[in-house]
């Protein structure tokens, strides 16, 4: 990033040379790498979310076993790296420590013996000088030395954690809780902690956690005091006296003091009751005020900003008087406007800075880019030096009370037009974080100043600031954790979650929530890994993340497999499109185990398990319906077989078969009986069908010359005529569509007193079987067809004699009608070769005019 264009937008972290996943910033360079904790191998991974397997009898460096110590160089190197740093080349005067002889003596000795002690004081009473000072003399008092930690924004677990790395090699491995106590268990050294921020059953896990380790604790009134059970000493810290702070003053501003300045230094004294702070700061002010009178119009000095609120004398304009003025009693007791105002250009920037930051200074390195001052390293010395910030930890903090001091003056207000000085805190870190050029460790250094960012981001909420604390949650999320920052690594999650729920980012909010499912995992906390990484799930199914929800189930089948879970159901869905995300489908549901059918309820597109499911199902449907084609198929051939042999048997023109005459005029006698046809013996006359409206009609009682009538029993003739009240068929009575209801024979002519009428039947038509005895006998012809159903009422006179057979090619009668190709019944019903399924008479063949009339 340009230090000169601090409104450049930074390079996001991606994946090199390829689409970024859903919801992922720009392509860039993925910082993943591999870390053990406990028992399983995490695979940070920026894109689609860290994946985790177990790592016990992988690969031998995962491995369990018992942690090394640090070599000296390291130890001493990281243990340096937690200090505060200077600018290169600052010097700032070291000041002794005043009227601290006698605690500083008692301190040493509680250590030596072992005891733990805690140092209470107000804000400003010198807490981290007495602290520096102690941990100087105690150096080689135990067999691990001195650690100095910083208690800011920490926790009991982010201490021991911090504790355990600057002792043993950890090599990206974080232990279990476990292994943590049991390695510390046999850490020997005097632990010096400033700032601490809990107390009471948090500070008797910190001292029970390390048996063998001397604490030495800093906080202020306001944290809780220790339990009772605590085995430590407190030590109260209050602020120097009259003629201390007169010498302090002397020493901070390297001369002495006037009368004037002493009554002035009194005053103070009695306003700040003692505190050091307070005269490190009227030092400042005295300091300034030296330059103002060497340079009374201010032509090597900064000029004062319009709206300061700063006092005459250091602008160009100034009278020397008002520059050689002392400050009054107000401007000394909150010198911070003052001092800002008189200062320099970049150290008021860095002030602004670090008030959006609640109070934290970023690095020095840092604001030549934030400030757009490539000497604005240097203002962390000149802040320093006139005590408007303070160090904590590996960094530095506004001191107790500048912040209100500086917006009441109202130099915090960002002019119109201007962009809040936390969304461009936030961009830089956003690309500087996620650079593949920052080491791990020196990113996670900056853990304090991402974490107010996002903090102040979120409280605004203005135009921009949610997306771009989304950003820095995203891009310095992994950092944390292959920092083993773990502490800090969820708290920049959970304020990942709040900024993508109120942005409306799913994918964002996605991978914030699996990487949570992925910390509980490796916590041991089961429950709430399951309930994160379903929620990951279900955004990411509806958001069509693939890649992101084949991680995730494979972590969740991971929890599944460790915590004796049941599995999760599928969530699948349809191939999405531009219409929006695809739904989600049903959960399976599974019939009790002593049923036999198993239903499946599972959308298309699903897991490959349901997708296997679903073809069996289908292939056993279509087997099936093959199976009851093929018997169809196999029963209508053997029939159709069946009904040609018979054919060929009796189907042949026999000479003495005598042919209906077409010319021939249907008679009506006048008892209701149909008149005998007049045949006709040219044989080289198509018969018409039975629908035709000229086909004559048929003539009842003639017999065939060449076949015997039967009697009472209705035998048909072997023409296919049948009779169910003694009469007989004329041969080939039988037609193309008669059919009955009952078992008899109908014909599409008119029926007799219990026969069948033969209307234009050709000598072929009527084969030998199609009138067998089953058709024609006892059964069939004379109780049920012949007299009721089919020869009298139904079939004979009525509907298919009269009223229907002169239809349109074949005719059909409602009980029981024919079609051209081949009749059917209600009852039976023909396929396609025209045969029955229920035992009724059906079907002939247009062209020959043949009737298969059998049952």
């Amino acid at each position: 990033m340009d230090p000169k264009n601090k409104r450049q937008r930074p390079e996001p972290i991606g994946a090199t040379g390829r689409t970024p996943a859903a919801g992922t910033p720009a392509a860039g360079t993925a910082r993943t790498a591999a870390l053990i904790a406990g028992d399983y191998r995490v695979t940070v991974n920026p894109v689609d979310g860290s994946q985790v397997e177990l790592a016990a009898g992988g690969r031998p460096e995962d491995r369990t076993g018992v942690p090394e110590r640090l070599a000296e160089a390291e130890a001493a190197r990281r243990r340096a790296a937690l200090t505060a740093p200077l600018p290169p080349g600052t010097v700032i005067p070291e000041l002794p420590l005043l009227e601290r002889e006698e605690v500083r003596d008692r301190l040493v000795r509680l250590l030596s013996r072992g005891r733990s002690v805690r140092v209470t004081g107000a804000s400003g009473a010198g807490r981290t000088k007495i602290l520096d000072a102690v941990a100087a003399d105690c150096a080689n008092l135990a067999p691990d030395g001195v650690i100095r930690l910083s208690g800011r924004r920490r926790t009991t677990a982010d201490l021991l954690h911090q504790l355990h790395g600057l002792v043993f090699e950890t090599a990206r491995r974080r232990p279990t809780r476990p292994e943590l106590l049991a390695a510390l268990a046999e850490v020997g050294a005097v632990v010096v902690i400033d700032d601490l921020e809990f107390g009471a059953a948090a500070l008797d896990e910190l001292l029970a956690a390390t048996p063998e380790c001397a604490f030495l604790v800093s906080a202020t009134p306001e944290v809780p005091s220790p339990s009772a059970e605590a085995q430590l000493e407190e030590v109260f810290l209050g602020g120097l006296s009259r003629r201390g702070c007169l010498q302090l003053l002397e020493l901070a501003a390297d001369r002495l003091l006037s009368d004037e300045e002493r009554a002035w230094a009194g005053d103070l004294w009695f306003e700040s009751e003692g505190l050091p702070l307070r005269f490190v700061q009227a030092s400042g002010l005295l300091r300034q005020r030296d330059a103002a009178l060497e340079d009374p119009r201010g032509e090597t000095g900064a000029e004062t900003p319009a709206g300061s609120g700063a006092e005459p004398g250091t602008t160009p304009d100034a009278e020397p008087d008002q520059a050689a003025a002392l400050p009054t009693l107000a401007q000394s007791a909150a010198a911070a406007p003052l001092l800002a105002a008189r200062g320099t250009d970049a150290a008021r920037r860095t002030l602004v800075l670090a008030a959006a930051l609640d109070g934290e200074v970023p690095h020095h390195a840092q604001l030549p880019a934030l400030t757009e001052d490539t000497h604005a390293d240097t203002a962390v010395a000149e802040l320093l030096e006139y005590g408007l910030i303070t160090a904590s930890g590996s960094g530095y903090r506004l001191a107790t009370g500048v912040a209100g001091q500086l917006r009441a003056a109202g130099l915090l207000e960002v002019p119109e037009g201007g962009e809040d000085p936390a969304l461009t805190i936030a961009q830089h870190y956003a690309w500087w974080a996620g650079h593949s050029s920052v080491p791990t460790e020196r990113a996670a250094a900056e853990s304090v100043v991402v974490l107010a960012a996002l903090t102040r981001l979120l409280a605004v909420r203005g135009p921009g600031h949610v997306n771009a604390a989304v950003l820095l949650a995203r891009t310095t999320a992994p950092v944390f954790a292959l920092a083993l920052d773990w502490g800090t690594w969820e708290r920049t999650l959970r304020l990942g979650v709040e900024g993508a729920q109120l942005s409306g980012e799913l994918a964002q909010e996605a991978y914030f929530h699996h990487e949570l499912g992925v910390l509980a995992l490796c916590g041991g906390v089961l429950d709430r890994a399951r309930t994160e990484l379903e929620a990951s799930l279900a955004l990411r199914d509806a958001i069509s993340d693939r890649g992101g929800e084949i991680t995730g189930r494979r972590t969740l089948a991971l929890i599944s497999d460790v915590g004796g879970f049941a599995p999760a159901p599928a969530v699948s869905s349809g191939p999405s499109g531009p219409g929006g995300p695809a739904a989600k489908a049903p959960p399976l549901r599974v019939s009790p185990p002593e049923e036999h059918t198993v239903v499946l309820r599972q959308a298309a597109g699903g897991p490959a398990g349901s997708d296997a499911a679903a073809r069996r199902g289908r292939r056993r449907n279509v087997i099936a319906a093959g199976a009851g084609a093929a018997v169809v198929v196999v029963l209508g051939t053997v029939l159709a077989i069946g009904a040609m042999g018979d054919e060929a048997k009796g189907g042949g023109d026999d000479p003495g078969t005598v042919r209906i005459d077409p010319s021939a005029e249907e008679a009506v006698p006048d008892d209701g009986l149909p008149a005998d046809d007049a045949t006709s013996a040219d044989p080289s006359k198509k018969p018409k069908k039975p629908g035709d409206p000229t086909a004559p009609g048929a003539t009842p009682g003639s017999e065939d010359p060449t076949t015997p009538g039967t009697g009472d029993g209705g035998s048909s003739t072997t023409g296919g005529g049948s009779s169910s009240g003694g009469g007989t068929s004329t041969s080939g009575g039988s037609t193309t569509s008669g059919s009955s209801t009952g078992g008899g024979t109908s014909t599409s002519g008119t029926a007799t007193d219990g026969g069948a009428a033969a209307v234009g039947g050709a000598t072929d038509a009527g084969t030998t079987d199609a009138g067998a005895t089953d058709a024609g006998t006892t059964d069939a012809g004379t109780t049920d067809a012949g007299t009721t159903d089919a020869g009298t009422t139904d079939a004979g006179t009525t509907d298919a004699g009269t009223t229907d057979a002169g239809t349109a090619d074949g005719g059909t009668t409602p009980d029981g009608g024919t079609t051209p190709d081949g009749g059917t019944t209600p009852d039976g019903g023909t396929n396609a070769i025209g045969l029955t399924t229920d035992g009724v008479t059906v079907g002939t063949t247009g062209d020959t005019g043949t009737d298969a009339g059998f049952a």
